[in-house]
């Protein structure tokens, strides 16, 4: 493991919570962070109100596809962040893991998506300040 905080976002279909998570921490951490999003039962693409939804606060997610949760994604993670996903997420030692209970944007309009997007990025700017502590 390289010296460099990696995180895993992880949700059922990885096509909402986790997706938005990868982006505000990619466009947040600007490359001193790895960042990974992954689900248990991927989705063929990602939810497209939820892209709209990054799209309006400047972050482009239309290219992300959903992918499949590996046991070598979790073991080469500082940090797992859980959406929802239960018991289908591995646990090892030595790994820091996090709940966060947040509603499913699956089948929500954009209104009902923005309050999810933004108690993400709450969430992700604490992280973010945990894993790079102000020097």
């Amino acid at each position: 493991m390289s010296d460099k905080p990696s995180v895993l976002f992880v949700c059922v279909h990885n096509a909402g919570r986790s997706q938005m998570a990868a982006g505000f921490l990619t466009h947040l951490a600007a490359g001193q962070v790895e960042v990974r999003s992954a689900g248990s039962m991927p989705a063929e693409k990602v939810n497209p109100v939820a892209v709209a939804a990054m799209a309006e606060v400047g972050i482009d997610i239309a290219a992300e596809t959903p992918k499949i949760l590996t046991i070598d994604a979790v073991e080469s993670s500082t940090v797992v962040v859980t959406m929802g996903c239960g018991d289908a997420c591995p646990v090892f030692p030595g790994i820091r893991y996090e709940d966060w209970k947040l509603d499913d944007p699956a089948g929500q309009g954009l209104d009902a998506v923005r309050p999810i997007r933004d108690a993400i990025r709450t969430r992700v700017e604490k992280l973010l300040g945990e894993l790079l502590p102000a020097a």
